[in-house]
């Protein structure tokens, strides 16, 4: 911890599962869609890959809690990759996470060193010429399909899973029909689906969804997840349980 040399524009954080995150003041930081995501991935697998994966945040989260054996980090952006990276070996998981430069149009089974058991993505959320843009590009190419849409997503996972393994994505809700149609593409089919509101007040704000190659339609939705209770900024007992045991099965 002594040695860890952060630059001007970075922050050292604390987060779940005791883990030490090197942030970017102004970048992507963490937040409940990636927590949700990691919680969301069944235990444990031997092999899996995170699709834009940012500073790594949710594939340490997946590796805290052995859910997989070894993590494949694709990420698009340098600075980012490097980031994950350092953030891997801040955490002990440099033998386990492998960071990939790479354009997630781009991966395939030998980056992952075949066929591999699961995929979680948070991939872009908005469409590349959707909204106000962001100050920076690194902000825009997080957050916009500038490097690909969500159907180049679905087919990446595709590729990189065996027959039978599992796709992770949290989406935003207004986007789920076109989420659905890429993963059907990509002979993704969904099989568990949570909509996640910030109160009992409010519309959704997330989606997640679990899908599985090859497999035959039948599509299980959770009862709601609400994640503050009406009028407070208190988790709800859904929520604490989530942190307690990070996963989401119990909804089911």
């Amino acid at each position: 911890m002594n040695n860890i040399n952060l630059m001007p524009d970075e922050r050292l954080d604390t987060i779940n599962e005791n883990l030490s995150l090197i942030q970017k003041k102004d970048g992507l930081t963490f937040g409940t869609d990636a927590f949700l995501l990691a919680s969301f991935m069944k235990y444990r697998v031997k092999s899996a890959a995170d699709l834009g994966s940012g500073t790594g945040v949710a594939s340490l989260l997946c590796l805290s809690k052995n859910k997989a054996d070894k993590f494949y980090s694709f990420e698009v952006q340098p600075y980012f990759a490097e980031l994950s990276e350092r953030n891997a070996a801040l955490n002990g998981f440099e033998e386990r996470m492998k960071v990939i430069c790479k354009d997630v149009r781009d991966a395939r089974p030998d980056d992952t060193g075949g066929w591999i058991d699961a995929v979680i993505s948070n991939p872009p959320y908005l469409k590349a010429t959707e909204g106000f843009a962001n100050k920076t590009d690194e902000m825009n190419i997080a957050r916009r399909e500038m490097n690909g849409t969500i159907y180049d997503f679905c087919n990446a996972a595709s590729r990189v899973l065996r027959h039978g393994g599992l796709f992770y994505a949290v989406y935003r809700p207004d986007r789920l029909a076109e989420l659905i149609h890429a993963m059907k593409e990509n002979a993704l089919e969904p099989k568990r689906l949570v909509t996640v509101y910030p109160d009992s007040r409010s519309h959704p704000s997330l989606v997640l969804i679990e899908a599985k190659k090859g497999a035959a339609p039948s599509l299980r939705i959770a009862r709601p997840l609400f994640t503050y209770r009406d009028g407070t900024r208190e988790y709800t007992d859904d929520m604490n349980t989530i942190y307690d045991t990070t996963s989401l099965d119990f909804l089911f």
